[in-house]
């Protein structure tokens, strides 16, 4: 009995050191799980599409230039999704979300906010690159939501609209989420 174990045991072993040294690539990843997902490069994945040769338009899974600096071989949770309010289907990566008071709302929530890191992250990267910093927003944004998407529309270059003569951009220190 006790021979026969260790082939077993070898086996069993062989599977997990071939599967640790397998790299998690983007462009393998189905589309239903590409997006909000970090290839072993540490690179952010994103949804693209394509015209085919036929004219259709198919998804693809595609590796983006931006480096998540503490995550990586990582594919978000549902539950995640489902609590920050992000679409699995979207195309690219964009801070344009952020300008949506429902979306924002529910990025902002202790169920996203607190728990998601990875998507806090990429939308923490995607608000510093429009001036704003996302704790600030976050707080805007249970306070006084319409309030906090005038600061985010002023700070990205926006127009004030006919009910602010004048507003101050706020200013985002160097992007480090707070957790």
């Amino acid at each position: 009995m006790a021979s026969l174990k260790f082939p077993i045991v070898f086996f069993i072993s062989s599977l997990l050191l071939h599967s640790s040294l397998a790299e998690m690539i983007c462009e393998d990843l189905p589309k239903d799980v590409c997006a909000f997902s970090i290839a072993s490069s540490g690179k952010r994945c994103v949804l693209e599409t394509a015209v085919k040769k036929d004219g259709d338009v198919e998804y693809q899974c595609r590796t983006s230039e931006v480096v998540v600096e503490r995550m990586a071989e990582y594919i978000e949770t549902d539950e995640c999704v489902a609590a920050c309010g992000v679409d699995r289907n979207s195309v690219g990566i964009s801070s344009d979300s952020l300008l949506d008071q429902q979306f924002t709302a529910k990025l902002c929530t202790p169920a996203c906010y607190q728990k998601c890191p990875n998507i806090v992250d990429l939308y923490f990267n995607l608000a510093a690159g429009e001036g704003v910093f996302l704790p600030d927003l976050c707080n805007a944004q249970r306070s006084n939501p319409r309030r906090s998407m005038v600061e985010l529309m002023l700070s990205s270059g926006a127009a004030p609209g006919p009910a602010s003569s004048q507003a101050t951009a706020v200013e985002a220190p160097a992007p480090s989420p707070m957790w």
